[in-house]
């Protein structure tokens, strides 16, 4: 056997397959392409799919990979055993249409026989049982003996989907010796000890299974092999489990020497060293994939495993934040073959340290809130964690529901899953039933049944008045003839030139011209079908069914909304050239007075960002480039890499919107006919929107130009508040803030004077409780870290005490607990303290043992609450 690294084996299995003529293709983004039906790549073959359905004409007929895999079924598992991982790398070669059996069977075997110099006689195979083909090639072609050939069943030898192509498998293992089996003369492949590891798995798809289960032969069959490269890693370099593969190894190592554990000394920390050694990995491919962390998706997948893994670097008493400087070591080792590693390293890292800053923000806090919650359970009847508790923690403190779950097993507790989940859908309600209530519109919901069957041309795209005839009107839900002068209604017209709200660009307004008369256009929208609905208020005359109009939208109004449309398409391409690939729309808003931008990102942008982004943008509208429209199929727009928001949304044929050769994307909006006629761009505001999106709200054309009028006008008037000149505005205002910074600093100093005058009075006024000291003191108008410091001070002077520290400011009153180290050996717990009294108080709060904070609003129940402070601690003295 050939002393291989896991590197090594890669570039070997590769060279080998390109010596039988095949394509060896990168491996695919971890992120599909496509397909919907996947959320990551699980498996080697899953990229090639498109080729083995006939969807798509392979480059080549026959193919070979390495392809990354991400799997978090098992998540659990993932270092308490020795072979489960959440990220992977599959080997794998694959004939479509072109070789079958013979070939796939005779080139695995010379593989791992002459190329990686694996001992035929530690090798056995299984077949399916009714496949006498696999049976005979391996038998009389290859010389495998008869008892080490394994007929096992469709649970362990055959590969189908509920339709479609499917069949029969052959499995190649190693016999890892006696040592790791279960001692039973029966044993072989099939077996459940470990002494048989399956290493190769061959495919051979030669069925299509149609939806009566019947199997009918394929004119060209596929192969479909499938090696893991950790597995066959850990045979080459005969080790234990995956975590002693020299390349993973490595990673294992730099945990140690940020930790300084010493591994194999305690279990559990063993399994904490493993978790994280194994995440680093699908960690730091999701993000050089483009993936960011949030709550839904694939990013949530990432946000999960950075903060199991960042929890479970606390277990090993890591403090800081330390994943990025793990990930160096993967990047520094996997780039041999995965060189975009290298590439996105500072975005890598950046990502991580952000995404783990964010967890340690709040994993604290959140931490010794579970721990009050745990030993609430503990003085109970009950075993299970409220789901509401669990919201709780999620809600406020980010906690996913798998990581209060994992923390509860390790206190012998369960969470009430489903309540939790009660929670969220009720949480998702409330939010729906919001952004119905701010829809400041009208709505089509309840004009399904009225509409239905009554359509309508959209004309607007190329000109802005039409002609047309009244199809149909409706008011207060139901159909009518006519609106009479003063009435308001909706309206539905043969041919329109106003544009129905969708995409993110609001419906037109304007006015119809009739012969009696004329109707203010206030909104239009789409009906479920997609036909314009103008929401109208007729001015003078009657409008009428079948009566003729002339349909004029508001030109200034759209010309506006256009310029701001068509700026959202150069704004997503310049996030992309300044922030990174990974930047995907999120949502947008196109009005005549702004556009509003989401996409999805990981951190503010920074001023000069935001400052090469506008120059980007303002430089493609000076170029003056064409604005094309064209129609394809959404077959041929994805070929080109033209992807839309929401893909599911668009049918067979979609609009294509090019601006010169900087920007495509697919749109059904309306745009300018040349970018020049924007004018100008600024960016107004930039902030968040949810977890791992971010917002950009900006403005173009004269929007700009008033913009810079307003603010020229307020510059002024603060030169003229500040006494200065325009010029000086800047040093004038810089001289004021440090002047009262000055006057600050001397308050601050003498309310810490006093204060220190005073430490020896509020500590004489203490309440004697069986030996312990109570100290109760009103720090007025202090803020809590003034309260801290005071705290602190307090503490450093006594023994056997317990410190509540109290303050009103206008109607809200903040306190703190603190408790000395020898009385928290007594079993004080002010982190429950400050429960009791937030409750009393109407308010909440948390922390630990020694240190807990909370506020609440009924300032009236102050002496009540003070009450309970003497009767929960006398509780837990147990006096």
């Amino acid at each position: 056997m050939k002393n291989l690294g896991l590197h090594e084996i890669r570039k070997e299995f590769l060279e080998f397959f390109s010596e039988k003529e095949h394509l060896i293709a990168p491996s695919f983004s971890l992120v599909p392409k496509n397909d919907k039906s996947l959320l990551l790549i699980g498996a080697g073959m899953a990229p090639l799919k498109p080729y083995f359905t006939g969807e798509k004409t392979p480059p080549s007929k026959r193919m070979a990979t390495c392809q990354k895999c991400i799997r978090t079924g098992d998540i659990d598992n993932v270092g308490r055993t020795a072979r489960h991982a959440t990220f992977f790398e599959m080997l794998g070669n694959f004939s479509f249409g072109d070789y079958f059996k013979k070939e796939a069977i005779s080139w695995a075997w010379e593989f791992l026989t002459q190329r990686l110099e694996l001992d035929p006689k530690d090798l056995w195979v299984t077949v399916y049982y009714e496949d006498d083909e696999a049976y005979e090639l391996w038998n009389k072609m290859i010389g495998i003996p008869t008892e080490k050939i394994v007929r096992l069943g469709k649970k362990d030898n055959f590969w189908e989907l509920e339709v479609g192509p499917s069949g029969p498998c052959s499995e190649i293992y190693v016999d890892r010796g006696e040592q790791y089996g279960c001692g039973k003369d029966t044993c072989k492949p099939g077996c459940d000890c470990d002494r048989f590891l399956e290493v190769w798995n061959l495919v051979f798809t030669q069925f299509d299974k149609d939806e009566n289960g019947v199997y009918h032969p394929l004119p060209n069959p596929n192969i479909d092999t499938g090696m893991g490269l950790e597995r066959i890693a850990t045979i080459m370099e005969n080790t234990d489990n995956i975590f002693e593969i020299g390349a993973i190894k490595d990673i294992l190592n730099k945990i140690l020497e940020i930790s300084e554990y010493k591994y194999g000394s305690d279990k559990e920390k063993d399994v904490s060293v493993r978790v994280i050694t194994d995440h680093i990995r699908a960690i730091t491919f999701l993000v050089s994939d483009g993936v960011v962390p949030s709550n839904e998706g694939r990013g949530y997948v990432l946000r999960r495993l950075i903060r199991r893994a960042s929890r479970h670097g606390k277990l090993l008493g890591i403090e800081n934040t330390f994943l990025d400087k793990v990930a160096e070591v993967v990047i520094n080792s996997w780039m041999v073959e995965y060189k975009e590693l290298k590439e996105n390293e500072s975005q890598i890292k950046r990502v991580i340290s952000i995404e783990e800053e964010k967890f340690q923000e709040t994993i604290n806090q959140g931490l010794n809130i579970l721990e009050t919650m745990i030993s609430e359970l503990a003085q109970s009847e009950t075993t299970v964690l409220d789901g509401e508790k669990v919201f709780k923690l999620y809600d406020t403190f980010g906690f996913p529901p798998e990581l209060t779950e994992e923390i509860a097993k390790e206190n012998g507790y369960q969470i009430d899953l489903n309540g939790f989940q009660d929670y969220m859908k009720a949480q998702k309600e409330r939010a729906r039933r919001a952004r119905d209530e701010s829809d400041s519109g009208w709505s089509t919901k309840n004009e399904e049944d009225i509409t239905k069957g009554i359509e309508s041309e959209f004309v607007g795209y190329s000109t802005l008045k039409a002609d047309t005839i009244v199809k149909a009107i409706f008011k207060e839900d139901k159909k009518v003839d006519k609106l009479i002068e003063g009435e308001t209604g909706f309206v539905i017209l043969e041919r329109t030139p106003f544009y129905g709200e969708s995409g993110g660009q609001i419906g037109d307004k304007g006015i119809f011209k009739f012969e009696q008369g004329m109707a203010r256009v206030n909104d239009t929208k789409l009906t479920p079908s997609k036909a314009p609905i103008h929401h109208v208020t007729v001015i003078s005359g009657e409008l009428r069914t079948d009566e003729f109009v002339q349909a004029e939208v508001d030109v200034e109004s759209r010309e506006a909304t256009m310029r701001n449309h068509s700026t959202t398409h150069l704004l997503h391409k310049a996030l992309k050239i300044v922030v990174g690939n990974h930047v995907n729309q999120a949502g947008s808003l196109v009005t005549p007075k702004r556009l509003r931008f989401d996409f999805t990102h990981f951190e503010p942008l920074s001023e000069e960002e935001i400052k090469k982004i506008e120059t980007i943008v303002n430089s493609e509208i000076l170029k003056a480039q064409e604005v094309k429209t064209e129609i394809m199929t959404l077959k041929e727009a994805q070929q080109h890499g033209i992807i839309g928001l929401f893909e599911e949304k668009y049918g067979e044929f979609v609009r294509v919107v090019s601006i010169g050769s900087f920007s495509q994307e697919l749109c059904g909006g309306t745009h300018v006919k040349n970018s020049g006629q924007i004018g100008l761009f600024k960016i107004i505001s930039e902030s968040s929107v949810a977890s791992g999106v971010r917002r950009i709200e900006a403005i173009t054309g004269l929007n700009v130009y008033d913009y810079i009028v307003e603010l020229e006008d307020n510059i002024n008037k603060v030169a003229i508040t500040l006494n200065s000149n325009k010029q000086n505005i800047l040093e004038k205002a810089t001289h004021i803030i440090e002047e009262s910074k000055e006057k600050d600093n001397e308050i601050k100093n003498l309310k810490k004077a006093i204060i220190s005058n005073s430490i020896d009075e509020i500590i004489n006024g203490s309440i004697d409780i069986n030996g312990i000291n109570l100290i109760i003191h009103d720090c007025e108008k202090m803020d809590a870290q003034e309260m801290r410091e005071l705290g602190d001070t307090i503490k450093s002077k006594i023994n056997n005490g317990v410190i509540f520290l109290t303050s009103q400011n206008e109607d809200k009153i903040t306190f703190i607990f603190m408790a000395t180290s020898d009385i928290i050996d007594k079993g004080v717990n002010v982190g429950l303290l400050v429960k009791k009294v937030s409750s009393v108080l109407g308010g909440n709060g948390g922390g630990r043992k020694d240190i807990a904070q909370g506020g609440g609003k009924y300032l009236d129940k102050l002496d009540e609450a003070l009450k309970q402070v003497e009767i929960v601690l006398r509780d837990q003295l147990k006096i």
